[in-house]
This record gives structure tokens, sequence and C-alpha cells, in this order.
């Protein structure tokens, strides 16, 4: 049981694995495109959902919706089922697998054996496709690795019914529906427009431009209100998430920069070519203040490193990003 399936390694596990689904069924978008159109980008820092007793800070939004939002605004429609019986859930993906029908699954991280050591965590939204069985095992393309890979049933079985925060609950999905003509022009308007009123008009102060200058502040202040080894903790999760979890690097910055560079010629519209330069710009603003945070973590940090410094980078990187959206708000075609 295999099906010819196209494997392409991103930088994303959500909008590579949904490039690569698409791209099986005829709709050829990139990865950019795809987190873009989906509306991915979103800052929030949630001081009340705490995980191993750590705030939370998300710099993509909730695992999930960029693929249904893409769906919903280029009209694919999708299968998703959730289980309660593990043992149901991996009969349904040999009988999806059966019809030559490459599946979405979500895992953990941490349950994914042919993953190097380093990058095995307790994170449970990890998208992967599934696309056929050899000798017994399941056959994976993993869109943040290079090539295709292999795992055992009991594996992948652990792997889609881990406990814990975002239980995956075996889920996997799939497309029923793609249309032969979509309205592209359209789409990437209205996911510009969408990721620029979640990071400036939500009159919430954990979201956005208003939560990364929530956060700033609460960064200054602990040393003051943090023993030294929970500052440190706190610290390191804020750079864990913008650096490690899902692209690695500016979180994310980087994919929206190169989802503005392609919508440009796509629209016709140049300022977008500047607007993605920018972004770009702003990317490389906070992979400064995560090396300088690393080095805080890590006690090695030098003369005029320090919980200010970082509470100003961060600022200086929502201001820059405050001008950024604003401007993306007035997009049209």
């Amino acid at each position: 049981m295999q099906i010819n399936f196209e494997h392409n390694q991103s930088a994303h596990c959500e909008s590579g694995t949904a490039s690569n689904l698409l791209r099986h069924h005829g709709l050829i978008l990139s990865e950019p495109m795809i987190f873009g159109i989906g509306s991915g980008l979103f800052f929030g820092h949630f001081p009340f959902l705490k995980v191993n007793g750590i705030p939370g800070t998300t710099y993509r939004i909730f695992p999930g919706l960029i693929f249904s939002r893409t769906c919903k605004r280029l009209g694919i429609k999708m299968k998703k089922q959730t289980f309660r019986s593990e043992t149901k859930a991996m009969e349904e993906l040999d009988r999806i697998l059966e019809k030559g029908m490459p599946v979405g699954l979500l895992t953990s991280v941490y349950y994914l054996p042919y993953l190097p050591a380093a990058l095995r965590f307790h994170f449970n939204a990890h998208n992967i496709v599934v696309y056929g069985k050899r000798d017994g095992n399941y056959l994976v393309s993993d869109p943040v690795m290079e090539t295709i890979t292999e795992i055992a049933p009991e594996d992948l079985q652990r792997a889609r019914f881990a406990k814990g925060a975002l239980a995956p609950r075996g889920k996997m999905y799939y497309p029923i529906f793609v249309p032969k003509e979509i309205n592209l022009k359209q789409s990437i308007v209205d996911g510009i427009r969408r990721t620029a009123v979640d990071m400036t008009s939500i009159p919430v102060p954990l979201i956005g431009v208003r939560g990364i200058r929530f956060l700033a502040k609460r960064i200054a202040a602990y040393p003051e209100k943090l023993s030294v080894r929970k500052s440190s903790l706190y610290l390191g999760n804020i750079v864990r998430m913008q650096e490690e979890i899902g692209t690695g690097g500016a979180g994310f910055r980087f994919l929206f920069a190169a989802f503005l560079q392609e919508s440009s010629s796509i629209l016709n519209q140049n300022w977008l070519m500047d607007l993605s330069k920018e972004v770009t710009e702003t990317g490389d603003k906070w992979r400064d203040f995560a090396y300088d945070a690393a080095r805080i973590c890590k006690d090695r940090a030098t003369t005029g490193e320090s919980y200010e410094k970082l509470s100003s980078m961060m600022l200086e990187c929502a201001n820059r990003e405050e001008k950024i959206f604003t401007k993306l708000k007035k997009i049209s075609l």
C-alpha cells in the first residue's frame, strides 16, 4: 500500500503539510503563500496559560487555523476526524490509505523516533503526512525532514494519542474537494487583512502589538519579581517559542516576508515588496533579541546585555510591526 506522493521539505509543519497535501491534489501553492493566506503570523502572551509553570507565548496563530482558513478562503473542503478509540483511529487511517489518499495527522513531536533526540520534546501539535505502508511500517512525509521516512505502527499510535496540552486525540484530515479554479488574489488580500487586524486591532493587551509591549514590560521586571532561576526559565521559553517551535528564526516573520514578496508580483503591488523587506529587517531584530536573551539564560551576558535592554529590543520590534501592519490593513485589489 503506497501512494505516489511528492515530499517537499518546509520551514513550518502546518503550512508545509498543507502545501504538500494540496500539491498532491493538483493545487500548487508555496508554503509562504499558504501561511499568508491562512493568516498564520500572530503574537500572544498569556500569563494565565502555563505549561510546566511557565507562561505561554506564541508567535503564530492557534494550531490548525492556518490550514482551515486557507481552505475556507480557497473553497477547499476537508474531512477532519478525531477519535476516542486508538484502535479505530488506526483502522480509519488504513482505510483511507487503501483508497489512495495521503492523510494529514496531528502528532506529538516527543514520540516520533525518526526525529533527532535534540528536537523531541512534549509538543502535541506537529503535523505530518502519512501516504502508505511498507513492510508493516507507515511511510511518512514530515515537512521538517529533508527526505521521507518510516514509523512503526505502535510509535505512530502513541504519537497520535499523546496526553497533555493540545492533545491530538488521533486527529486526521485530508481534502475531499479541491476546486480547479481559485480566487487567489482575493484570498491573498483577505489573509493579509486578517493578519493586520490580529496584530493591531484586537482590543486585548495580550495579543498582537499590544501583547508584545505587554511582554516587554514584564521582561524588564523579571529580575525584581522573579528569582534568578525562574527569570531564566521564563526568558528561555520565550526564546524557545520564537526560535525552535515551528519555523525557527524570528517567530515566523521571515515566512510572512516571503509571502508578501510573492504576493507583490501576483497582485502587481510593488509596495508589498518594500514591506516584505521591512518585515525581514524586523525578523532580524527579533533574532538579535533571541541571541542576547539566550546569552543571559546561559549566564554568558556581557556588559550592556540585561533584561532592561531586552525589553527595549522587544519594544522596538513592536513599534516596527505596528507601522507595518497598519499599512497592510489598507490593502485592496
